[in-house]
Order: C-alpha cells, then sequence, then structure tokens
C-alpha cells in the first residue's frame, strides 16, 4: 500500500529529490537560489508600517496585537526577499533577545505585550523556528553574513534534535516540544501538514546534516496524499497521525480546513513542487466548490464554515490558477494594500512566488 502511494507521488518526489540535491551540492547553488528582491520595496515599506513595530516585533493585528515566532521567522524572510538588511536585522534583533529564551536553541511561541513577563508560552512552535532559520540561512548566504549562516545552523540543529521524530515508517515533524508527542498524547502524533515548510529543506541539508530532511519531506508529501479528509478531501489543519493507524482528525482540535491548511500548497509551490495531482485536488475541493471563492471548510460534511474575501486569501486562489492553467492574476490583486497581519503576509508570499516562478501570470 505505501509502495502504491509513492508511486502516485512520483512527480512530487522527483521535484523534491531535484531540490535536495541542489542543498546537498555545496555553496554555489545555494547562492543560486538565494533570489532576493521579489517583493517590491513600497509593499514592503506598506507592511512594515502596519505590523512591524520600532523594536523589530511583528504585531499579529488580529490576535490581540501579540507576537509569536511564526510572524517574526514571515517578518525576517519577507525583508530578505524586500532586499532590506536593515530591518531584517531589527526584526532579528526583537527575535534573538525576547524569543530566543529556551535552553534548547529553539524559540518560545508567544510574546504578548499586555502580559508581564511578556513570553506568555515558552513552548516551541517549529513552523515559527523553521522560518527563523530558512530566513537567517538565505540572508546569511546571500548577504556574506557568517553570524546569520551560524544562528541558522544552530536552530536547525535544535529542531532536528527536538522536533524531528520517527514515527513507524515515518519521519515526523512535531509542532511544539510539548503537547504533541506520542509520549503527550494517545492519538499521537499529533501534526499540521501546514508546518512542513519544504523550501527550507534544502539548505537545512547543508546546515544540519545530521537529520534526515530528505525523509522527513518525502513523509510530509505522504501525509498530505492521505490526510484529505472528509466529503471535500481536504487535509484537516491538525491531523491524528499514529504510527499503526488512520489518520484522523486530531481530537479537541476544530475539524476544518482552516487559516493553517491553506497555505499548504503554497509551500509546495515556494518549494518547485508542482504535483498537478495535489494542486488539483486543492482547487477542485477548496475553490470549485465554493464558486472560486477561498473558505474555512468542515471536515466531517464538506460545507463552508466561512468564505475568505480578503486579497491575500483571494491571491492564494489566483496563485493556483497561475501555477495550474497559467491564468492571469486579476487586476485588482496587482497591488498592495495591508489588511490584517496574516493575509497580508499570504498576499506578499505569493507574490514573491509569482514574480520568481510564474512572471508570466503577471
Amino acid at each position: 500500500m505505501r509502495r502504491a502511494l509513492l508511486a502516485r507521488l512520483g512527480a512530487s518526489l522527483i521535484a523534491f529529490a531535484t531540490l535536495l540535491a541542489l542543498g546537498a551540492g555545496g555553496a554555489t547553488p545555494l547562492k543560486a537560489q538565494t533570489m532576493a528582491n521579489t517583493v517590491p520595496i513600497e509593499a514592503w515599506n506598506a507592511y512594515m508600517q502596519h505590523f512591524v513595530a520600532e523594536n523589530g516585533r511583528v504585531v499579529d493585528t488580529a490576535n490581540g496585537d501579540i507576537s509569536h515566532s511564526e510572524g517574526q521567522g514571515y517578518g525576517m524572510l519577507l525583508a530578505f526577499l524586500a532586499g532590506d538588511r536593515s530591518n531584517f536585522e531589527r526584526i532579528w534583533s526583537f527575535t534573538r533577545t525576547e524569543l530566543m529564551i529556551r535552553d534548547d536553541g529553539l524559540a518560545a511561541w508567544r510574546w504578548d505585550p499586555n502580559a508581564t513577563p511578556h513570553v506568555t508560552d515558552v513552548n516551541a512552535a517549529s513552523d515559527g523556528d523553521i522560518l527563523i532559520a530558512y530566513a537567517l540561512a538565505r540572508a546569511g548566504i546571500s548577504w556574506s553574513n557568517p553570524a546569520y549562516t551560524d544562528a541558522a545552523r544552530k536552530i536547525a540543529r535544535a529542531l532536528g534534535a527536538k522536533l524531528v521524530v520517527k514515527s513507524g515508517d515515518r519521519l515526523v515533524l512535531l509542532p511544539g516540544v510539548q503537547g504533541f508527542s506520542v509520549e503527550d498524547r494517545k492519538d499521537g502524533p499529533i501534526l499540521n501538514l501546514s508546518y512542513w515548510i519544504f523550501e527550507a529543506f534544502p539548505l537545512f541539508v547543508q546546515l544540519a546534516p545530521e537529520t534526515d530532511w530528505a525523509r522527513l519531506g518525502v513523509s510530509g508529501l505522504e501525509l498530505l496524499s492521505i490526510a484529505r479528509l472528509g466529503p471535500a478531501q481536504l487535509p484537516p489543519d491538525w491531523i491524528a497521525a499514529p504510527a499503526r493507524g488512520p489518520v484522523t482528525v486530531a481530537d479537541g482540535f476544530p475539524p476544518v480546513f482552516g487559516y493553517n491548511s491553506l497555505r499548504i500548497f503554497l509551500y509546495l509551490l515556494r518549494a518547485g513542487i508542482e504535483d498537478s495531482q495535489i494542486l488539483e485536488s486543492f482547487r477542485r475541493s477548496w475553490l470549485a466548490e465554493n464558486g472560486g471563492v477561498p473558505a474555512i471548510v468542515d471536515i466531517p460534511t464538506g460545507r463552508v464554515v466561512n468564505q475568505l474575501t480578503e486579497p491575500g486569501y483571494r491571491m492564494l486562489g489566483a496563485l493556483l490558477a497561475c501555477a495550474l492553467d497559467r491564468t492571469a492574476i486579476p487586476q485588482d490583486l496587482r497591488r498592495f494594500e495591508p489588511t490584517l497581519y496574516y493575509p497580508s503576509t499570504l498576499f506578499l508570499l505569493s507574490w514573491a512566488v509569482l514574480v520568481e516562478k510564474y512572471p508570466r501570470c503577471l
């Protein structure tokens, strides 16, 4: 059964293997990969005005103005993609001093300006750590800054040591250090497939070769294929993926294809994984069934919980149409106007991949 599944994933696996081969080839391929200035500086400046405080704190405006490791990582990556060295350092400085307080080399994930102390949850969030390490690695390589590269290496090694674990035949990425493992949950491990940021793994192959990032990536693609659940055949935000047993919606989590999972195909496209079977399943189940409008979908029933009309979410649908059919980006999405932190971030990450990989759609 697993062999047949991997055969169906052939195109994805070939693309991912090619991506990892670049990572294993030394510093020169990495330099070729680090393409900056794909986020327009005017758009980045507007983003900073709305979401980046003077001290480098990236503010989640829809979540009580807290900050988190994910947001800091996104901010650093966008600063790199805009070619903004000074503000990259400003965001990294806040991240380093306020969140890198754990003794295992990972970041505390939640920082609240209205609490004392400000860090209100010291657990790690693996997507935030991946984003931070990835942004540091890209900046360190592209800008010849060994301090950034060294910091990226330390975080990548900590990720491999603490959050990449074996689960049966798979190598999986735990969302955090506490609360998700088989020791913590009887239905564990509990996973979030949107935490697999595939584009980072080729760099991590060089930074932390003691971890099998290739196998981790293959496991992520495999899980993505088998975790399409319910009438809509979409992956839930949170899954229970026991080594022996079916993948199900994780107990105690909302049973939705939601704000986490909607970024999965963005990460696939940014990594150059253009498997038409996976992408078509997203379009068919997510967009076509909802009149072309992105939505939060209830997994058990397949019904729309909430349509997402903000530009950042609509840009995800436009990116998917571009990747599959080379459909031009609509005119009203060719200008960046900040709304809330998360959709605005997704908008700029989508724009960057359009500039780099799909300029014909612009």
